[in-house]
């Protein structure tokens, strides 16, 4: 019997749906968990779908590799993926690669590279995105690494990609943690994206008085024009759903706590270390944060009281908060993209964004009609500062203000919090106005700290004794 050309470390939900991907393709898989028992299920339940091929202990496990051994390691972010390279070590060989296929935080990544690649082993931090469907169907692939290292996986990875006009959405990102750091990114944009719905969907029903099943019509109906994506498709089936035991909408007895897992708190802390004001990803991620505090939120709400809410002009705010919607999210993924840009140059990477957009396009949790755009200024531009300044989204936005607008105000007149929408709109604001207020900070900076300042007509570095009221002197 020849030896299979892929091995699976990991058989939680992703991994085994990865695995029996792979196997559908007529690619013969080992397969590997460190429980017994997950291993037999998997074989039980699926072992008939392809040439899957159990393991029970580690040496038998890489033993049943073709050389060079490929190893997908799919187990929780952290220590686990520190656990798995070690026990695999022993048994592998100069030229074998390794790939982590997790969540895993890109500076781990890059150590674990580093660490692997000085020992003789390929390795691939790759994100993967699309969820346990997408890994059974055809995920979306962010493979970051060697190119040599990539090479032994592209057959495989381009062969069970989800694939759009044809093309596979798997792509080379650049070395080390480049690839998670895209998925990282992709998760960031994500967070903003469903916080944007979440809160169309609050205005929709708090000011207009629109319920779950009418809104999911409106989300249909959106999905047919530039808001086509796949989150506002599910929103219209999680909105349209009702729940068996009380005959209500789903949505109104599911707990208002969003959980997270971290990736998008990383792209805010990252965005942080690089200056780039991803402040629409951020508010999203806050607006989890406070989400979890539902028992001072019930017990503010005794004490500060509830929005004031009225229905307004109904069809006219529907139309505005689908123009706000995908003003905001245009803006949502100009700050993803260019923090995807500073970390390239930070880091080295030489990300290609529009390769970037052509992958997220299917297979992925953000794919959405609009990502073919993006491609399309990037290969046009690809020194593209921002999205907003690409035609297609700079007349989109250009269009929206007044709705937009409209939305925001409406909001905060009757209390209704709309953090991202409005941090989206005060960021388009400030990025384009030639002038703003941060001469005051620099002022009051060096007046306190003596932090110095720039001027506008003329070069160089100047401080004021101010409580003096000294001469200005160029330091």
């Amino acid at each position: 019997m020849t030896r299979a050309a892929l091995g699976v470390f990991g058989l939680g939900v992703m991994g085994q749906n990865l695995a029996r991907n792979v196997a559908s393709r007529g690619i013969p898989v080992a397969v590997y968990n460190r429980t017994r028992a997950r291993t037999d299920r998997m074989m039980s339940e699926h072992g008939g779908e392809g040439d899957l091929r159990p393991a029970y202990d580690v040496a038998s496990f890489v033993a049943a590799l073709e050389r060079p051994r490929r190893v997908l390691i799919m187990v929780q972010a952290g220590e686990p993926v520190d656990q798995a390279i070690a026990a695999l070590r022993p048994h592998l060989e100069a030229g074998d690669v390794v790939v982590d296929g997790g969540n895993s935080n890109f500076h781990d990544t890059r150590r674990r590279a580093t660490a692997l690649e000085a020992a003789g082993l390929g390795f691939l931090g790759t994100g993967i995105s699309g969820g346990e469907e997408g890994a059974l169907r055809g995920p979306s692939l962010m493979p970051g690494g060697t190119r040599a290292a990539y090479h032994h996986l592209e057959p495989i990875f381009t062969a069970i990609a989800a694939r759009a006009e044809g093309a596979p959405c798997c792509a080379y990102m650049g070395s080390d943690g480049a690839g998670h750091y895209v998925k990282m990114v992709h998760n960031g944009i994500e967070y903003a994206d469903i916080q944007l719905i979440a809160e169309a969907y609050d205005v929709l029903r708090e000011v207009a008085g629109l319920g779950p099943e009418e809104q999911a019509a409106v989300f249909r109906e959106w999905n047919q024009g530039d808001l086509d994506s796949y989150l506002i498709q599910i929103t219209a089936e999680v909105l349209a759903k009702r729940d068996p035991e009380t005959g209500l909408p789903l949505v109104d007895v599911i707990l208002d706590e969003a959980e997270q897992k971290g990736t998008g708190r990383w792209t805010s802390q990252d965005a942080l270390d690089l200056g780039v004001p991803a402040t629409t990803i951020t508010e999203a991620v806050f607006a989890r944060f406070l989400s979890a505090q539902r028992d001072r939120r019930r017990a503010a709400a005794r004490v500060l009281g509830t929005s004031r809410v009225a229905a307004g002009d109904r069809a006219g705010l529907v139309d505005a908060v689908r123009d706000a919607l995908y003003a905001s999210k245009v803006v949502a993924y100009a700050q993803g993209f260019e923090q995807m840009a500073a970390a390239s140059a930070r880091y080295g990477w030489e990300l290609n964004l529009g390769t970037i957009a052509a992958v997220w396009r299917a297979g992925c949790i953000i794919r959405a009609r609009f990502l073919d755009r993006i491609r399309q200024a990037f290969d046009r531009q690809p020194d593209l500062q921002s999205l907003l300044l690409a035609s297609p989204f700079r007349d989109a936005v250009e269009q929206a203000q007044d709705a937009w607008r409209r939305v925001v105000r409406t909001a905060v007149e009757l209390g209704v919090p709309v953090p991202a929408f409005s941090s989206a709109l005060a960021y388009f604001d400030g990025y384009r106005r030639e002038r703003g207020p941060a001469c005051l900070v620099q002022g009051l900076r060096d007046y306190f700290g003596a932090h110095t300042f720039h001027r506008v007509d003329r070069p160089g570095t100047f401080h004021v004794r101010w409580a003096e009221d000294g001469d200005q002197v160029e330091v």
